[in-house]
């Protein structure tokens, strides 16, 4: 069995327009409601064995709260310059190529890619992936080659509204 937890980066500040849209930082808002999310995952006891991101600043420092939160080692997640406009093939490339040995991932990263991969597995499909909203996807194989022709289940689809 192999799962993804498809991570979208919490709420980004746009107070600096100097800024390029991959140093954005997180408001406060993201980092309040991606708190939410973090108590949600630390009852149901999730504990992805990899965390992977994108390497803009948003999507890593969403991936650091969630990491430090679940005693992950931040210094262990993956910087992935892939994920920083990727498309859904991209995504399913970034796992392909994980190592077997690996159970869990815990994907962070954005929009409106996100939202197209996971559409891929949700029946309904939602509109919109919200920030700091987490999907979660098991897939009935040992080769992370094969989660795109393998049956699948949705654990669980969480968004800090939904927390409320």
């Amino acid at each position: 069995m192999k799962t993804i937890y498809v991570v979208r980066h919490a709420k980004s500040s746009w107070d600096d327009p100097t800024l390029s849209d991959h140093d954005r930082p997180l408001n406060e808002t993201g980092i309040r409601k991606t708190k939410i999310i973090v108590e949600y995952l630390k009852r149901n006891k999730i504990a992805p064995e990899l965390l992977k991101s994108s390497s803009a600043k948003r999507a890593l420092s969403t991936a650091k709260i969630i990491a430090e939160a679940l005693d992950y080692p931040a210094e262990k997640i993956i910087v992935e310059e892939n994920l920083y406009h990727a498309s859904s093939d991209k995504v399913f490339d970034e796992l392909f190529i994980l190592p077997d040995s690996i159970n869990s991932v815990m994907i962070f990263g954005h929009n409106p890619t996100f939202t197209y991969f996971v559409n891929e597995f949700l029946n309904p499909q939602m509109d919109n992936l919200p920030t700091s909203g987490v999907v979660s996807i098991s897939f009935e194989t040992d080769e992370w080659e094969k989660i795109a022709m393998v049956d699948y289940k949705v654990n669980f689809v969480v968004t800090p509204k939904l927390l409320r």
